[in-house]
């Protein structure tokens, strides 16, 4: 009978198992939402100013209202103010004329952004008894009313991404390349449809570099997640969605953009996918290009980070294979693999769960055999329930199974390297093979089973009559 206390330890550990990840999220959203969205403001939002002597006294006009808001920057005129809006050197321009002061403010960065710009400078202007005039030098489409619309399309392009990854982790009939390449098909794919669909709609205006950008975004997210998940195994939901949904949607410049964001969400903001496909997509709709290089460098970055996360277990696990690999001429197994070096093999999204399958034909959707084969006797008729088991490189049985009326098996779920595979039957001889699991290239292992031959009595019967002692 179970002891209380092992009872309660049992079902402490349970619990946490159901719970954690639930907890994870909950706290993540708690934590990172909230704070970044709760109250959007400027912090450190540039302005460019016309003339040195107003940019010195909008400065400190603004320190006074907000201190920390704003970062102001003098140029020579109203002309530079309204390009270094339109150039991305600034969120807003600001210039005092004949005609009174003038703000300078691109839409396409954000309608919450605009309007806290616009009532700022607005206050300002009316406390010097002048009324302010409003120019949107980067307007958005007319159904983006917002100016956020593509930030739903991006996250449309990002989450998909980790989800196609970890899918893909899970086709252990693919190899890795193959698995890089349905991630280049399916981000094209992706940046395709939405691209038009977007424009199609009037929700984005037509711009076959948006599609560039869709297609890096998609690549990054699921080439990273690719290359995470072998590290983290177990915790690779709650670190695929911490990266990629509770820290890239609140900073992401959607409900608020980067310059209204705390200081340490616009840190994040600088390196986040999402948020950096968010910033290319508006330089490549609305700003002629402008401020798209660094953003698409840190997508580019974000792909070689997955790229070599991917590399590095190729090689722990080309190592471990090695150092597992039998010596040639090895007594124990009764043939060599065929195979003379260890395989790059796949990660996994967690460890696989040895399993035995139903031999039939198999259809989309069902678990693809890893391992199959028949048994037969000397006379090549088949054995019908022949134990068939897998051994990993240490001896522990993985699984086991038993051979239909044909005298075939199938299983799924191991692990990739040498494993050894030992078939028995009542009345025959075991046989054993040792062979090396390629990722994506499915076993197919056949045995022979001669039968046992009558052991000989070891004395000759005796013939002797018996002895009569009467």
């Amino acid at each position: 009978m179970q002891r209380p206390r092992s009872r309660a330890l049992s079902l402490g550990r349970t619990v946490t198992e159901a719970v954690w990840f639930p907890l994870a999220l909950f706290l993540g959203f708690l934590f990172c939402f909230a704070p970044a969205l709760h109250a959007p403001q400027p912090h450190g939002a540039e302005v460019a100013v016309a003339g040195p002597a107003v940019a010195a006294r909008t400065d400190a006009a603004l320190r006074t209202r907000q201190p920390g808001g704003f970062d102001v920057t003098a140029v020579a005129g109203a002309r530079e103010a309204r390009q270094s809006v339109l150039d991305r050197e600034a969120v807003a321009g600001y210039a005092e004329g004949a005609r009174g002061p003038v703000l300078y403010v691109a839409k396409a960065n954000g309608m919450s952004l605009e309007q806290s710009l616009t009532r700022t400078f607005t206050a300002l202007a009316k406390a010097h008894g002048r009324r302010l005039t409003v120019e949107d030098v980067a307007p958005t489409v007319p159904a983006d009313l917002m100016g956020t619309t593509l930030v739903y399309f991006a996250i449309a392009w990002s989450v998909p991404g980790y989800l196609l990854a970890t899918t893909l982790l899970r086709a252990v009939s693919f190899t890795r390349r193959q698995k890089l390449l349905v991630i280049v098909g399916v981000a094209a794919l992706f940046s395709i449809v939405g691209n038009l669909v977007g424009a199609g709609l009037g929700y984005l205006p037509r711009s076959p570099a948006a599609m560039a950008v869709a297609f890096l975004l998609t690549t990054a997210v699921a080439t990273v997640s690719s290359g995470l998940a072998p590290f983290v195994r177990q915790f690779f939901p709650a670190v695929g969605m911490g990266l990629f949904i509770v820290l890239s949607i609140p900073t992401s410049g959607g409900v608020a953009p980067a310059p209204l964001l705390p200081p340490f969400f616009q840190a994040l903001h600088a390196v986040m996918p999402l948020a950096n496909a968010v910033d290319a997509l508006r330089g490549v709709l609305y700003f002629n290009g402008a401020g798209v290089l660094k953003p698409v460098l840190v997508l580019c970055a974000w792909t070689a980070a997955g790229a070599a996360l991917l590399g590095l277990d190729a090689w722990l696990r080309h190592r471990k294979a090695a150092a597992v690999r039998p010596a040639a001429g090895d007594p124990r197994t009764d043939e060599q693999p065929e195979v003379a070096e260890p395989p790059v093999e796949d990660p996994a999204l967690e460890t696989p769960v040895p399993t035995a399958l139903p031999v039939h034909r198999h259809h989309f959707g069902e678990p693809v055999p890893m391992l199959t084969g028949t048994v037969h006797d000397a006379a090549r008729r088949p054995v019908r329930g022949a134990v068939v088991m897998v051994l990993d490189a240490k001896g522990r049985q993985l699984v086991s199974t038993v051979t239909n009326t044909r005298g075939e098996y199938a299983t799924t779920g191991l692990p990739d390297g040498y494993l050894t595979i030992v078939a028995t039957s009542t009345g025959r001889h075991p046989k054993a093979r040792q062979q090396l699991l390629r990722p994506g290239t499915p076993a197919h292992i056949n045995f022979t089973l001669p039968g046992r031959e009558p052991v000989p009595s070891p004395l000759p019967p005796d013939t002797t009559p018996p002895i009569d002692f009467r």
